[in-house]
């Protein structure tokens, strides 16, 4: 038996079910349907093709569109109709969206314009070549094209830069009954009617309310005594990293977004904020890897961009690991003296990486959340020490046993390089810790100044304490270089 699904907002704009109804496809159905799809194309048999693209969720049908090649891509979208057709295009790849804005006659790009969320246009004028923006901007009114306008103006990554102004707003005098036939009215096209914003006659947030506190009310009921005073707000000028945390914090469906006079100018949805979060873990990720971070999908970005993106990071690295190399050559007799010492820099080096790899990822990743701030970071560094000397201790402990029984070396090197992985840890976890602290204070990100320096400043102190230990061990009449 075939599932569909409708929302409160198709129930209250009074569509009709077929008007609004989607198949919702498990997994195993939707390869299924994907593999039906491609029979009808391949037979030419369009009129079931086109029966059954427009009973799909959009989201598989973006996703369906592409595996398809170009041609295939744009005569099938042709077939969908105007508001489906909308939907589908706000999920597909900016590569795609650009192939069908070209492909399109100027009515088919009013029509699929008309359909799309208000945020999903700023955000695809932010991302398209300079000439496909110019027939976006073309196609559309010159009241929406003034407000675009003024939407790019906002701070790249701000509230006002990823805001809609597609909300439902109510005023304070409003019985149920009102409002209720207002939402049916306003609400057909907006981003969502769950949360409804209350304001007075100049714009200014009085409140909110949500949709199910307005049905389950009698219909003579107030809306100003129905709503929530002193609703969680966003500035225009806030980081999107500070909104998304309003989000988690409260959990929240959407936020409203003022000015500095309390004026509502727009809203945030979950939707765009769970784009924040992936773009925000996407940059981390790229910046504790020491590569720049690209809007573009990997495999259509071009080689030789890729490796402009990397190799500024490896060359900083590569001139720094001289300092390394710097030390090793300063300490040149402890290793004539004893040869067997060398054997053991490799896996010191490493295990300090490792070890302060893993403190900084976890204090970048509270910080990230909100989880760490800048005054715990005494109660960090002394957990962090204390995990230090239980781990210090016991790789200690294996690697004194492991060199004694499995390398043959003497008693003093297996000492020397035990005592050398105690501190080594012990270094690497307070430093891996700290860095993100520090880069912080000073208002750069810790992802990108954790990850490339950790490995340079662990690298030197692993090497400075094991060849001082080395001395202080085999006998202070060696010399050094």
């Amino acid at each position: 038996m075939e599932k569909f699904y409708f929302s409160a907002k198709d129930i209250l704009s009074g569509a009709k079910h077929g008007d609004f109804a989607r198949k919702a496809l498990t997994l195993e159905g939707r390869s299924y349907a994907m593999q039906d799809l491609r029979e009808l194309y391949r037979q030419k048999k369009f009129k079931e093709l086109v029966e059954q693209l427009n009973s799909w969720h959009e989201a598989d049908l973006a996703e369906y569109f592409k595996e398809l090649d170009r041609e295939e891509r744009i005569i099938l979208f042709r077939f969908l109709k105007k508001d489906l057709a909308s939907d589908v295009f706000s999920y597909m790849d900016k590569d795609e969206q650009v192939d069908l804005i070209n492909a399109i006659t100027d009515h088919s790009l009013r029509d699929l314009l008309s359909g799309l969320a208000f945020d999903d246009k700023v955000d695809l004028l932010e991302e398209m070549p300079a000439n496909v923006a110019k027939k976006v901007l073309q196609n559309v009114s010159k009241e929406e094209r003034r407000i675009i306008n003024q939407f790019l103006k906002f701070p790249e990554n701000s509230a006002g830069s990823i805001m809609t102004i597609e909300y439902v707003d109510l005023k304070e005098h409003y019985t149920v009954s009102y409002a209720l036939a207002h939402i049916r009215k306003t609400g057909v096209n907006k981003e969502t009617i769950y949360t409804c914003y209350v304001i007075d006659s100049k714009r200014h947030l009085r409140g909110t309310i949500s949709l199910k506190d307005i049905i389950m009310a009698e219909e003579d009921a107030v809306v100003g005594d129905l709503m929530e005073e002193n609703p969680i707000s966003a500035q225009t000028t806030d980081d999107q990293e500070e909104v998304a945390a309003l989000f988690k914090k409260y959990d929240l469906l959407s936020v409203p977004v003022i000015d500095h006079e309390n004026r509502l100018i727009g809203i945030i949805t979950i939707d765009d904020i769970i784009d924040v979060i992936e773009e925000e873990g996407t940059e981390d990720f790229y910046r504790m890897a020491a590569i720049e971070t690209t809007e573009d999908d990997y495999l259509s970005t071009g080689a030789f961009s890729l490796a402009r993106k990397r190799i500024v990071w490896l060359m900083v690295l590569m001139v720094s690991a001289t300092i390394t190399g710097n030390i090793i050559g300063h300490f040149q007799a402890v290793l004539h003296s004893t040869i067997g010492l060398t054997v053991f820099i490799p896996m010191l080096m490493g295990t300090g990486g490792n070890a302060g790899a893993q403190s900084s990822t976890l204090i970048i990743r509270g910080m990230a959340v909100g989880e760490l701030k800048r005054r715990d970071t005494f109660r960090i560094l002394f957990k962090e020490l204390r995990v230090s000397l239980v781990v210090g201790a016991a790789l200690g402990f294996t690697n004194f046993v492991r060199i004694i029984l499995f390398e043959g070396e003497s008693i003093s090197i297996a000492l020397i390089v035990s005592i050398t992985v105690f501190l080594t840890i012990v270094l690497a976890k307070l430093t891996g810790s700290l860095l993100p602290i520090i880069a912080r204070s000073v208002g750069l990100d810790p992802a990108l100044i954790a990850a490339p320096l950790l490995t340079t400043i662990i690298d030197v102190l692993a090497l400075l304490v094991y060849f001082n230990i080395a001395l202080l061990i085999l006998g202070p009449t060696m010399a050094t270089g």
